[in-house]
């Protein structure tokens, strides 16, 4: 901790051990490059110290010591987050929360539920496996429910459920002097509210910068009658995408739809031993009653046909879905054993949907005439699609045209009217890049709110 002298320092982790207890807080080197690093390229930046609170009273606390002392705090949850949010740039204390891990006032009846940070997504539906309920929002890692929120998650089932923003409820939240904010009011829940600000969609999406998250309400949903996957593949990049498109507009209430290029596809072939055609091949799951089903399949049927589609291969039974859905949720994976020793970078652009075939094909080409390994896997529903770039962190050459590239795909989300971070965040790259799409007065007004109240994070 730089700008405190050794005695401050020795006064400073006393008093987090006085709120915390011994195992409560580490200094040793092996926890604190734990909590310095993510899933994403990014090198490890470690904390100074790293605490395991136990309770929204221990968070507070330790908030204070921390204000007191003018020191850096990073919220950790399951260190799955793809932007290096949580590394400590400036050093400081990182708050590891997954020893706060109950779930909390379940209403069945109302659909809701409130979650701690050491609550993860499959933790809380396989919690609720006896309830016909379930929590949709499905990032692909078991990510922590409250990272979800301070990220504004989403995943493949966006395009039907919507994102973490539709879905969080309330929140409650230590900010940085120590104060604990409940976002909607103290155990409020209901479904819809027109009361003065929305401080919660403030705070999802924030990425720890106003606070650190301690409880988050979420929305349920009651589990679908039935579900069906089906694999189509396409001639085309461009006609894949415009029948997802078209799927969209004839108002098909489809569940999933997720896009995979030839290259990915590939990948996932080798990377989970499949045999699916190496073309651009959308994977689709519909929800709903047997009858409701039947419609949507044989709309979605007829408009792939009409887009020179090949026959749907179904997935009905939970083994085959399974299979096929954990074959998309392992695409990072896949990517990375195309160039093994190499790491992995994925953007996340997201554009209106009818730019989506436009952006694509762009993008496409882009990769291969600058001889970048790059897979594309999306959740083309909502516009957003990933590539997932595979590297040798050691050439300086490469590391350049990746970089010059994403600058270049970003650039042109934002000329297409899109976002260049869908679901995973700002995180370390993408601050320039945030200043473009919003402009330097959105810039001024978050800074103004990041400084209210008194020091934040």
């Amino acid at each position: 901790i730089p700008h405190l002298g050794a005695g401050a320092v020795e006064r400073v982790i006393s008093a987090f051990r006085s709120v915390s207890g011994d195992e409560g807080v580490s200094v040793g080197s092996a926890v604190r490059e734990q909590h310095g690093r993510d899933e994403s390229v990014h090198r490890c930046r470690p904390p100074d110290v790293v605490v395991f609170p136990r309770s929204v009273e221990e968070v507070s606390a330790l908030a204070k010591i921390c204000h007191h002392h003018q020191l850096p705090m990073i919220p950790f949850g399951t260190g799955t987050g793809l932007e290096g949010g949580v590394g400590a740039l400036k050093g400081g204390v990182c708050f590891s929360l997954r020893r706060m891990d109950q779930v909390l006032d379940l209403h069945q009846e109302d659909f809701d539920v409130t979650v701690e940070p050491g609550v993860t997504r499959k933790g809380l539906n396989s919690y609720l496996r006896d309830t016909g309920l379930w929590f949709p929002v499905d990032p692909g890692a078991d990510a922590s429910l409250c990272g979800m929120a301070a990220t504004s998650a989403s995943g493949t089932n966006a395009v039907r459920y919507g994102t973490m923003r539709e879905n969080v409820l309330n929140l409650e939240v230590v900010l940085a002097d120590g104060t604990v904010l409940h976002t909607a009011g103290k155990g409020r829940r209901p479904r819809k509210t027109s009361a003065s600000y929305n401080l919660t969609n403030l705070f999802v999406g924030s990425e720890g910068t106003l606070g650190i998250i301690t409880k988050v309400t979420l929305r349920l949903y009651g589990i679908p009658e039935s579900m069906v996957s089906a694999v189509c593949s396409f001639p085309s990049v461009q006609s894949a995408v415009d029948s997802t498109v078209q799927i969209l507009q004839a108002g098909v209430a489809i569940a999933r739809i997720e896009f995979l290029d030839d290259v990915m596809i590939n990948a996932c072939n080798r990377f989970n031993n499949l045999s699916y055609e190496v073309t651009p091949t959308p994977f689709l799951e519909f929800h709903g009653s047997s009858k409701s089903m039947q419609e949507q399949v044989s709309i979605t049927e007829e408009i792939t046909r009409d887009n020179g589609g090949s026959d749907f291969a179904w997935a009905e039974d939970e083994e085959t879905r399974g299979r096929l859905w954990k074959a998309r949720h392992d695409a990072w994976y896949a990517a990375l054993a195309l160039r093994p020793g190499c790491k992995a970078y994925s953007t996340d652009v997201c554009v209106p949907i009818s730019r989506l075939p436009q952006i694509i094909v762009e993008t496409k080409e882009d990769l291969i005439r600058n001889n970048i390994t790059g897979p594309i896997a999306g959740h083309v529903g909502d516009g957003n699609f990933h590539c997932l770039i595979v590297l040798d962190p050691n050439d300086p050459d490469e590391v350049q045209r990746v970089h010059s590239f994403t600058e270049r795909l970003a650039r042109r989300a934002l000329a297409m009217d899109g976002t260049c971070t869908g679901e995973h965040g700002i995180g370390l790259e993408k601050r320039a890049l945030l200043r473009e799409e919003v402009g330097p007065l959105a810039i001024e007004v978050m800074l103004g709110l990041k400084a209210t109240p008194g020091k934040v994070l």
